[in-house]
């Protein structure tokens, strides 16, 4: 249809079109405006800040710290050697305690101390003679000098093997066992795996995939490992097995039997005629103190302890001793809400007395002066400035004339000579470089060796982490952490945060509290323009057992309610944090958490990594969920106390970008525990980013750079909402003095 002579509308309505006419202009000036805002706060990141980012990758601003942390390498009981890293190069230090002098010398020949280093697979005796391994599921010795195979057991079978090292998340060739001191017994066991659970993992190559396939029990499974304990007569290839019903595969320290380097909770007596041992219960709850007779197999309950939550004998190290001369036993307890030394008599199980007491806690017994009767242990709660910093003590077994042998504020690593006699002290703070000293056994210094000079770093730009104090969600308690920010930090801007967690229990996001030039790569992301933090949560082992406990029974907390808390503090505390912009990452445990927070914490965390998660723990090896958990149970209804700590249950909560990561030959955490939480974002229609990497397991070995190249777009894509270079490549440099 034709429309002639068709009058305008704003020639009728004057006054409105003006109107209109004004409201577009402003609408188009608005929109200019935020197009141009929106541009200036969306500028691409270029190589050069990525390039700026990974110059604070700890491989690349070590080599500017000079005079560093000390490693001594002992010629004798009295003699040392180590090698010192300057500005011009390298130096070798020779050091002699008994004269208290330090000198310059020549490359060291550190081969001369491996020339009959046994094989991978193999214990070598006390006495150098002998090294033991596994074939064909049974025990075999090899003479060192001559190379004869002598074969010690012949009953073992697959799946019924002898010392075999398999604890379903960690399994390999090595012999797991306990040689006498006087390299004529061994002290092993015949595990049952017949029963157990098989786990399945599919590789990725052209033709047909290749299955691996190993026994690893989950938790509520009706089988799992078990272990029949022996003893071994090597010269008569005799086995001696004890008078007991089988043990289950559990240390006071973990599941993993072996889980301090040789087979745990195993100690031999003076004469070799007894072998002092612990059983641990399922659900780690109850602990037997045993003696056994390894001549008859006889086996004798000298005591035990139960606790309501989970038993540990240490951090790192296994703190009970049998001192069969004196017929007494140095056990490890939290009964007083810490962890502390207690002295039984090893004839009737009676408590003699408790030996440390106070408001710390005995990590690690490094020496026990059975003649004069004094232990030396590390512990956490010493210093008044951190209850992290690690100190090196002793007391005798009386309780009395407790000492600190290394009283100067830090965080104090400990390396004993071979005689016991002297020992070298490297102690730093996560912002103040190491110190690093020789010390007679007393604590007295003989000589100082080296003190660590940053000004190369600092001539960088590199400038020192921050230490922080929040405090926990229940509004009392302190917790302690760490904070990067970038280099060129402007106090007038507000920066998204980014959280690194890893919740533990058994450690904790910080890691070391020494001095570390960076960590990981908290330096890089702060460089390109985040503020980085981590929180050591409520639940970590190194203060009171209380503290440890507070998320016993339901591990899915995850120390989340102390991280949202402790950032709001932050922010309060420093106005450059943006809490509208807060993304949070963590591997393994952290990426059970990073995925949990995502889903229980929608509106505060805005973006997530989560690589390699035990997103739910009935799909991860058994001991871990029933040592922290509890044993899994059922409700009148069928549903188990484990369901409701499964991330998969509340992926319908998504909000926010979360970016799922895990390795597809993963035997830690079987990378089902990510497909299970893929399935529920999927069902629930809700968009998610996924990396896997086809041949890797837990960790991501020669992808490692690559996923944490990805973990910086993610971040500047999403929470910094800047475009990131396209495909940089992170790549390693090694310290240009390593080869000096």
């Amino acid at each position: 249809m034709i429309q002639a002579n068709r009058i305008p509308y704003f020639a009728v309505f004057p006054s409105i079109s003006m109107f209109i006419m004004k409201r577009i202009f402003f609408i188009a000036t608005a929109i200019l405006f935020t197009a141009i805002t929106n541009a200036q706060r969306n500028d691409s990141l270029t190589t050069q800040d990525y390039d700026r980012a990974a110059k604070m990758l700890s491989f690349n601003t070590t080599q500017y710290v000079d005079n560093g942390n000390v490693t001594a390498h002992w010629t004798n009981d009295n003699t040392f050697w180590y090698r010192n890293l300057t500005a011009q190069g390298s130096e070798y230090i020779l050091v002699d305690a008994t004269k208290g002098t330090r000198t310059t010398t020549t490359k060291q020949d550190v081969n001369a101390a491996n020339k009959n280093k046994p094989k991978s697979y193999e214990v070598l005796s006390p006495d150098g003679t002998k090294a033991a391994f596994i074939k064909d599921y049974n025990l075999w010795v090899r003479d060192v000098a001559t190379g004869k195979l002598t074969q010690l057991t012949t009953d073992g079978v697959q799946y019924f093997g002898y010392a075999t090292d398999n604890a379903g998340w960690k399994h390999s060739d090595n012999a797991i066992l306990r040689w006498s001191p006087d390299s004529k017994k061994i002290a092993t066991f015949q595990q049952d795996e017949r029963n157990v659970g098989d786990m399945y993992l599919v590789a990725t190559n052209v033709g047909h995939p290749k299955l691996q396939q190993w026994k690893y029990p989950l938790p509520g499974d009706s089988n799992v490992f078990t272990i029949q304990r022996v003893i071994i007569n090597v010269d008569e290839s005799k086995v001696i097995r004890f008078q007991m019903q089988p043990d289950m595969h559990r240390g006071t320290l973990s599941d993993d039997i072996s889980s301090s380097g040789t087979f745990d909770d195993v100690d031999w007596s003076d004469d070799e005629n007894e072998l002092a041992f612990v059983s641990t219960s399922r659900d780690h709850k109850n602990e037997k103190f045993r003696i056994a007779n390894t001549t008859t197999g006889e086996v004798r309950d000298v005591f035990e302890e139960t606790v309501p939550t989970q038993y540990e004998s240490g951090q790192g190290t296994i703190n009970w001793r049998y001192l069969s001369k004196t017929h007494e036993i140095i056990w490890y307890s939290e009964r007083d809400n810490r962890g502390h030394l207690y002295l039984y008599d090893a004839n009737t199980g009676k408590l003699k007395d408790q030996i440390t007491k106070g408001d710390f806690v005995v990590t690690e017994i490094l020496k026990v002066d059975e003649k004069s009767r004094v232990i030396y242990f590390l512990a956490d709660g010493k210093d008044a400035k951190n209850p992290y910093f690690t100190h090196f003590c002793k007391v005798g077994f009386d309780g009395k004339n407790l000492v600190d042998l290394t009283p100067e504020t830090g965080n104090h690593n400990i390396s004993l000579s071979p005689a016991d006699n002297y020992f070298i002290d490297n102690y730093s703070q996560p912002d103040v470089p190491n110190v690093a000293v020789l010390r007679k056994i007393d604590g007295k210094i003989v000589l100082p060796l080296e003190q660590a000079d940053i000004s190369r770093l600092k001539a960088t730009g590199w400038k020192p982490i921050t230490t922080i104090t929040v405090k926990a969600h229940d509004g009392t308690t302190d917790l302690y952490g760490l904070m990067t920010t970038p280099t060129q930090l402007d106090s007038t801007k507000k920066y998204p945060v980014i959280v690194y967690i890893y919740p533990g229990p058994q450690g904790g996001s910080v890691g070391s509290w020494s001095f570390s030039p960076t960590r990981g790569d908290d330096a890089s992301l702060a460089e390109l323009g985040f503020i980085v933090v981590k929180i050591e949560g409520t639940s970590n082992p190194l203060r009171s057992k209380s503290f440890h406990d507070m998320n016993y029974g339901f591990m899915a907390d995850n120390t989340l309610p102390d991280q949202v808390s402790g950032i709001r503090q932050l922010a309060a505390r420093y106005n450059f944090i943006d809490t509208n912009r807060v993304g949070i990452w963590g591997h393994s445990g952290g990426g059970f958490a990073t995925a949990c927070a995502m889903f229980k914490y929608p509106d505060f965390f805005k973006v997530g990594i989560s690589e390699s998660g035990n997103h739910d723990n009935r799909e991860y090896e058994d001991d871990w969920g029933e040592r922290y958990i509890g044993l899994l149970t059922r409700d009148p209804n069928g549903i188990d106390n484990y369901n409701a700590q499964a991330n998969q249950v509340y992926a319908g909560n998504l909000k926010g970008k979360l970016l799922l990561a895990h390795g597809l030959m993963d035997d830690n955490v079987p990378p089902y525990n990510t497909l299970l939480v893929i399935q529920a974002l999927e069902r629930a229609n809700k968009d998610y980013d996924l990396i896997v990497f086809p041949e890797s397991h837990h960790g991501y070995g020669q992808y490692s750079l690559y996923m944490m190249r990805r973990r910086w777009d993610y971040f500047v894509k999403n929470l910094l909402g800047a475009t990131p270079p396209k495909e940089y490549e992170i790549k390693f440099a090694p310290d240009p003095r390593s080869g000096q």
